[in-house]
């Protein structure tokens, strides 16, 4: 008798916490062509294609000042606005996104887990990655809005802390990744959580300090309240470490990275769990 020899053995996860490192190493080509891909169809067969990338952060700016800072007159504690609401749009855009994307992982990608196997963690991670992509080019126009404000005169105060500012994008997308494969893992069987989480991203934009500074809010069980948001503290200390304007505190930042942490290993048991068998539910 002729003997089998296999160079790969797929076997079930035992432990609802594995996460393989070297796995997903190997499967990196795989990892780089899907960001690669989402990121090209993002705006395939549109007339102005990437310059969408810049034109729908300038435009929410624009309703932003308009709306929120011309009619409301709701203040930006000196920063011009312009700054204000696209450093708050950028990160706030980032964060949602990859939850988002996250979230809605196993239901987009059903077609494909069913053809070929390779690690289903990527597709969080291809998440974070073609977001971090469109962050990067937002984050680029508010450096030339920033540089022009200051070459015209403006005062603005960059803090030591900016130091943290890759920690700090790394927090908020470990946050999305931990409340994205919660969402993902309940959705192959309950669809409508996933029109609810929108609800829910579009309401909790307004219990974040996005448009407005947290410093206006002085009712303390309010204060508290919003602080208690694991997404305020992170905005807040990017707001102070680039624009000067904010709350920067150690331990609430420290309270968002144990709730990331804690969110994260529940996210991962429950997706570790429910890939073995979702395919027979999606």
């Amino acid at each position: 008798m002729e003997s089998n020899y296999w160079n790969t053995v797929i076997t079930p996860k035992t432990n609802l916490l594995t996460l393989d490192w070297k796995e997903i190493w190997r499967y990196r080509d795989m990892y780089v062509l899907f960001v690669l891909r989402a990121f090209r169809t993002a705006y395939k067969q549109t007339i102005l294609g990437p310059l969408w990338f810049i034109i729908t952060p300038v435009l929410s700016v624009i309703v932003y000042v308009t709306v929120f800072g011309g009619i409301a007159k709701i203040p930006t504690d000196g920063v011009p606005p312009v700054l204000f609401y696209l450093l708050g749009i950028s990160i706030w855009g980032y964060f949602a996104a990859c939850l988002n994307g996250t979230s809605n992982s196993f239901v987009a990608n059903a077609d494909i887990f069913g053809k070929v196997y390779f690690p289903r963690i990527i597709m969080p991670l291809v998440a974070v990655t073609t977001n971090l992509l469109t962050l990067s080019i937002q984050l680029a126009i508010f450096a030339v809005f920033y540089i022009y404000y200051v070459a015209t005169g403006t005062e603005l105060q960059v803090h030591w802390q900016i130091v943290l500012f890759p920690l700090l994008i790394m927090l908020l997308a470990l946050m999305a990744v931990g409340f994205g494969m919660i969402f993902s893992s309940m959705t192959t069987k309950y669809r409508d959580l996933q029109i609810m989480l929108n609800k829910i991203i579009s309401l909790w934009v307004y219990v974040t300090p996005v448009i407005y500074p947290l410093s206006m809010v002085t009712n303390e069980k309010l204060h508290l309240a919003m602080s208690l948001n694991p997404v305020t503290p992170v905005m807040e200390a990017i707001k102070f470490s680039l624009l000067g304007q904010g709350q920067f505190s150690w331990l609430w930042l420290c309270y968002s990275a144990a709730f990331t942490l804690v969110l994260l290993v529940f996210g991962l048991m429950l997706f570790n769990k429910v890939q073995k068998s979702f395919m027979d539910t999606v």
